[in-house]
């Protein structure tokens, strides 16, 4: 029983450890959320200052010059981005991508000279590798926690590059939208060739010193860029809070074994209070008689 007794004990005091640092990583994952959150909204705003003047110089080029980025062409491979994490512990968020991912090519796909993939993150870039898809770039793109325009940019250009050159037909980003604290969903987003870009009509007057059509040659690709990093912004939100649930989720189921382990602890202590109560009893009986 002394040995039962301990083993309990230990249990207890290993779950407590486990308890502690979960909640550690919560408080972390909390605070990198609202981080994520606060930059990703910011970045929104510029986006739509960004996409209003793109759209007024597309407007403005209109049937007189017709770039190869906004020019769709008969799909003979589509590109498969997808951006996940670097770290685990953040629950369904990277295996959500990779099986939406895989779901999406067998359903599109008979061939693997149909498609080629790239990702973002370790786990998405070991994960296609293992899966044995044609990639992109053999070496992963790592994203730190605080995402910088420089971790994406190499890439971005070479998707870019593909498509001019007509290695590419359609690019695809796959990632996990965030929606709120709670909801995460995956969303697939056609970003190649560039549909219709949204924007305010208000008509400005622009002085193109190099002309038109040098300036949407500069600006679309920029464009492209800027959008794959806000989406990037997007997906690593929906990380920080992925984590910060996964991490809420294990602390509760902790806790919730630690109150059953000291139940089932105060019971096998009352019971061997109780044994020994009742051989002192016993005892002292068994005097008092030989009396």
């Amino acid at each position: 029983m002394a040995n039962s007794l301990r083993q309990v004990k230990i249990r207890i005091n290993s779950t407590k450890s486990t308890a502690q640092i979960t909640k550690a990583m919560y408080t972390v994952s909390q605070s990198k959320v609202k981080r994520a959150e606060k930059t990703y909204k910011a970045y929104k705003d510029f986006m739509k200052r960004i996409q209003d003047t793109v759209s007024q110089i597309v407007e403005k080029a209109g049937g007189e010059y017709q770039h190869p980025l906004l020019l769709g062409r008969d799909i003979k491979k589509t590109a498969y981005f997808i951006i996940t994490s670097d770290r685990g512990l953040a629950g369904a968020y990277n295996s959500s991508i990779e099986k939406a991912l895989t779901e999406k090519i067998k359903e599109n796909h008979k061939s693997k000279d149909e498609f080629i993939t790239a990702a973002i993150g370790k786990k998405g870039h070991f994960y296609l590798k293992k899966m044995g898809y044609p990639m992109l770039e053999e070496n992963p793109t790592y994203v730190r926690d605080d995402v910088l325009f420089v971790d994406i940019a190499p890439l971005a250009k070479k998707f870019v590059e593909a498509y001019l050159n007509k290695e590419i037909d359609k690019l695809v980003i796959v990632y996990n939208h965030y929606v709120n604290s709670l909801t995460q969903e995956v969303t697939f987003e056609e970003l190649l060739p560039i549909k219709k870009i949204e924007g305010s009509h208000q008509q400005t007057d622009f002085v193109y010193e190099t002309g038109i059509e040098k300036t949407l040659d500069l600006l679309l690709p920029m464009y492209l860029e800027d959008m794959i990093y806000g989406i990037i912004l997007d997906a690593k939100t929906a990380e920080h809070s992925a984590r910060m649930n996964s991490m809420k989720s294990a602390t509760d189921n902790a806790e919730e074994i630690i109150a059953k382990l000291q139940l089932l602890y105060n019971r096998a202590r009352q019971s061997v209070v109780t044994n020994e109560l009742i051989d002192i009893i016993g005892g002292a009986n068994a005097i008092g008689g030989d009396d």
